[in-house]
């Protein structure tokens, strides 16, 4: 009897040892959780124009997003590209919020504060991919609809979800246009004169421009805003707000993926054929739209060659002097296109 309460006992207090253990490294993943999203916001500094830097947890990611304006305003979410990043709307996201609405300026999967939620998550860059994001994102906030506007990836993400969600829109900005990747089309060379304004894409595709970037992200993005803006006299400190944002851990591996599955070079995810086969067919868009055209585009500032896929309510506006990056080069002019195509 006495051997059996002493075995007993025993057994009780090796049950009490294994629940602290556990306790302890529970309390320890939860505080080291904690402060690496603390670490987040301490070490990216937005310009507080943008409001306050968020994180919430949306489909495959912790996203970093600033939220500003009144929580019951009208959603508007403003998607930055490459290399860029939410500080594109610096200028633009006051002038927004004076006016009323409630303004989610997102970091884009491998970019700023946002993370992916699990190390062995695929590491993709397609344009499906990133569309998804942003409906989970909005899904994370409870958002139902709203107005997306954006240049670069984020104008390609913008249509994208207006080409396969439309009920999740209330109107469309896009800079440059009707962006929608068709991998069938991309095999097919251009003229000699537009195919070296992609030289990058082709650096991209070998191991030495991955290798290039990895070693050489800052100056090397900063050679991407001087051709894509040659107008723009942005300064050093314009510039280093926006590359930190490249010291996310898996901006090299997101920006080198994205554009060798332009070129058929690597493959996406297989959850996402679905929808890029719908992509492919180039779906005509049936939202209130205002594309934006800039210098950047060339040949194509006119908006001709993409006016036809636009059949909901549409206007194409010119700016002329502006690079690529429009929401930083002419913040007025990319703030009342939002604020126009919710009214049209």
């Amino acid at each position: 009897m006495f051997t059996t309460q002493k075995n007993n006992s025993n057994q009780v207090a090796i049950i009490k040892v294994i629940v602290l253990i556990c306790l302890f490294f529970f309390a320890s993943s939860s505080v080291n959780a904690q402060t690496d999203s603390q670490l987040q916001q301490e070490t990216f500094k937005i310009n507080s124009s943008l409001g306050t830097l968020k994180q919430i947890n949306a489909g495959v990611l912790n996203i970093g997003y600033a939220e500003a304006g009144p929580a019951a305003g009208k959603p508007v979410i403003l998607l930055h590209g490459w290399p860029y990043d939410i500080s594109s709307y610096n200028e633009v996201v006051p002038i927004l919020v004076a006016k009323g609405y409630r303004v989610i300026t997102p970091y884009l999967r491998g970019f700023g504060t946002t993370r992916f939620l699990s190390d062995a998550t695929f590491r993709n860059g397609q344009q499906a991919a990133l569309a998804s994001d942003i409906v989970a994102l909005m899904d994370a906030l409870k958002i139902k609809k709203a107005t997306i506007g954006g240049f670069d990836w984020g104008a390609r993400t913008a249509v994208a979800i207006a080409a396969l969600w439309p009920e999740r829109l209330n109107g469309l900005v896009s800079v440059s246009g009707y962006l929608v990747v068709n991998l069938e089309a991309n095999l097919k060379p251009l003229s000699p004169t537009a195919e070296n304004g992609w030289w990058y894409q082709y650096y991209f595709a070998t191991e030495r421009g991955k290798l290039g970037y990895t070693q050489n992200t800052y100056e090397f993005n900063k050679l991407i805003w001087k051709l894509a803006s040659p107008l723009w006299n942005f300064d050093k400190a314009t510039y280093d707000q926006t590359a930190q944002s490249f010291n996310n851990p898996d901006h090299v591996a997101i920006v080198i993926h994205n554009y060798r599955w332009r070129q058929s070079l690597e493959a996406g995810e297989a959850k996402y054929d679905s929808l890029e086969k719908r992509l492919a067919a180039r779906p005509d868009i049936t939202v209130p739209t205002i594309t934006i055209g800039s210098d950047f585009d060339g040949a194509f500032a006119d908006g001709k060659a993409y006016a036809s896929k636009f059949k909901g309510k549409y206007e194409h506006r010119i700016l002329k002097g502006i690079g690529h990056n429009v929401p930083q080069e002419d913040p007025k002019a990319f703030a009342q296109a939002i604020m126009d195509v919710q009214v049209q």
